[in-house]
C-alpha cells in the first residue's frame, strides 16, 4: 500500500518544487494533470502549475504557485470552515468528466474498484497485536473486518457518479485562507465517486482521530444526494478498515500517533459496522 513519504517540497517566494522519491505510478503526471485542469476549471482551487523540470538525479519536479493560508488539522472545524470545505469539495467534483478523460486521467489511485481488493490483502496478514493497550478490542476489529471485507461490494466496487477526486482526505491537503479552501497534493488524483472521495475525508485518521469535524456536516455540504449518502455510509466503514489496518503496530500509523489510536479506531469501526 502506497502510504509513505513520497516526495519532498522545497518552498521560494511565490513558488513551491516537488520532487518525486518514486514515480512508478506516474504520480508526477497525475500531478501535472491534476493542476492544469484545476486552472482551467476551477482557478484558484489548487496551485497553478507552472512548469516540469528534472532534478539532477533524474527524479521529475512539479513547479508550482505558492497558495497563501494554513493547513487544516490544528483545530475542530466551525461551521464557516465545513461550508467552505463543502464548497471546494464541489468545485473540484465540478470538473468536466470528459476533460477528466481528454487528460488521460483514469481512475483515482486505490479507487472504488481496487481499494476493497487491495484492503481484503492487506488486512489477511497476521499481526502481533502484544503492543496494543486493548489487543482483544483490536482482534475483534479485525476479525469483523475480514469478514465484511469478504461479503460483495454489491454497487460499491465501481465509480457509479464520475467525479475527478482528489485522492488524499489528508486535512494537511487543504488549506483555510481565511474566506476560502484550497487543496493541494494531487500526486494521486483521477476520476472517483463523490461518496468515496467525502468518506475518505471524513475518516482520515488527521479528521476523525482528535475528532475535527462531524461527518454528516461536511457530506451534507459536500452535496451528496440520498444515492451518494449511502453509498458514503458504506465506504466509510472502508476508509475505517483501512485506517484501522494502517494503526496497527508493524504499520507506521502505530508510531505516529498517539497511545490509544489504534483502540479508538477498532471501536469504531466496531460502531460503523454494527
Amino acid at each position: 500500500m502506497p502510504f509513505h513519504q513520497t516526495h519532498d517540497l522545497v518552498f521560494g517566494a511565490t513558488t513551491v518544487s516537488k520532487r518525486y522519491r518514486s514515480w512508478e505510478r506516474g504520480e508526477h503526471d497525475r500531478e501535472w494533470a491534476g493542476l492544469t485542469l484545476l486552472a482551467e476549471h476551477a482557478p484558484g482551487l489548487a496551485p497553478r502549475p507552472l512548469r516540469r523540470e528534472v532534478a539532477a538525479d533524474g527524479s521529475p519536479v512539479v513547479v508550482m504557485s505558492r497558495l497563501a493560508g494554513r493547513p487544516l488539522g490544528a483545530d475542530r472545524l466551525t461551521p464557516d470552515l465545513v461550508v467552505a470545505l463543502g464548497a471546494a469539495v464541489r468545485a473540484l467534483h465540478g470538473v468536466p468528466v470528459e476533460a477528466v478523460e481528454a487528460a488521460g486521467l483514469g481512475e483515482r489511485t486505490l479507487g472504488p474498484s481496487t481499494m476493497r481488493t487491495h484492503l481484503r490483502d492487506w488486512a489477511a496478514q497476521e499481526v502481533d497485536l502484544g503492543a496494543c493497550r486493548d489487543g482483544a478490542v483490536v482482534a475483534d476489529a479485525l476479525r469483523a473486518a475480514r469478514q465484511w471485507l469478504a461479503e460483495p461490494a454489491v454497487g460499491l466496487d465501481r465509480v457509479v457518479d464520475p467525479v475527478l477526486g482528489l485522492a488524499d482526505g489528508n486535512a494537511a491537503n487543504v488549506l483555510w485562507d481565511g474566506s476560502a479552501c484550497r487543496v493541494v497534493d494531487l500526486e494521486d488524483c483521477g476520476l472517483s465517486d463523490p461518496a468515496f472521495e467525502v468518506a475518505g475525508v471524513v475518516e482520515h485518521a488527521s479528521f476523525r482521530l482528535p475528532r475535527l469535524l462531524e461527518p454528516e456536516r461536511v457530506a451534507a455540504a459536500a452535496g451528496l444526494d440520498d444515492a451518494q449518502w449511502r453509498r458514503w455510509t458504506a465506504y466509510r466503514a472502508l476508509f475505517a478498515a483501512l485506517w484501522l489496518v494502517m494503526l496497527v503496530p508493524g504499520n507506521r500509523g502505530f508510531v505516529r500517533n498517539p497511545v490509544g489510536s489504534t483502540e479508538d479506531q477498532a471501536r469504531h469501526l466496531l460502531t460503523l459496522l454494527g
